[in-house]
């Protein structure tokens, strides 16, 4: 139902940007969060932004000011800008969708996954 994939080659350099789309093609979700999986031992996964159909958004405190979330509701698309990337940002990052009308940062509220890619930020 979701796919994601990203743009820019990586891994990347501490202080450079990457750009996340998610693709659901046939789809009108109506929220979508961005899910981070850190690879550290114990680390938990975060929701680090999320956008409904209207543009609200909401962000974690570790990515205000350097993550954007944006969605092109015309071809069901939704970017994460992600500027000033930081080795701690270094995760796997999900993609998720849902029908609700809004759903915030908790994942739980979010039904449909993407498979999930790979950013490494190197020091």
């Amino acid at each position: 139902h979701v796919h994601l994939a990203e743009s820019g080659r990586g891994p990347v350099q501490a202080g450079g940007s990457l750009r996340l789309f998610c693709a659901a093609p046939g789809h009108t979700y109506s929220i979508y969060i961005m899910v981070c999986l850190p690879q550290a031992p114990g680390k938990e996964s975060e929701g680090v932004a999320a956008i409904d159909s209207d543009g609200r958004t909401v962000y974690a405190d570790s990515v205000k000011g350097r993550f954007t979330i944006t969605k092109d509701n015309a071809v069901n698309t939704l970017y994460l800008q992600m500027n000033s990337l930081k080795p701690e940002d270094t995760a796997m990052y999900y993609c998720a969708a849902d029908y609700r009308r809004w759903g915030g940062l908790n994942s739980d509220h979010y039904y449909y996954w993407g498979q999930g890619t790979q950013v490494t930020v190197s020091s």
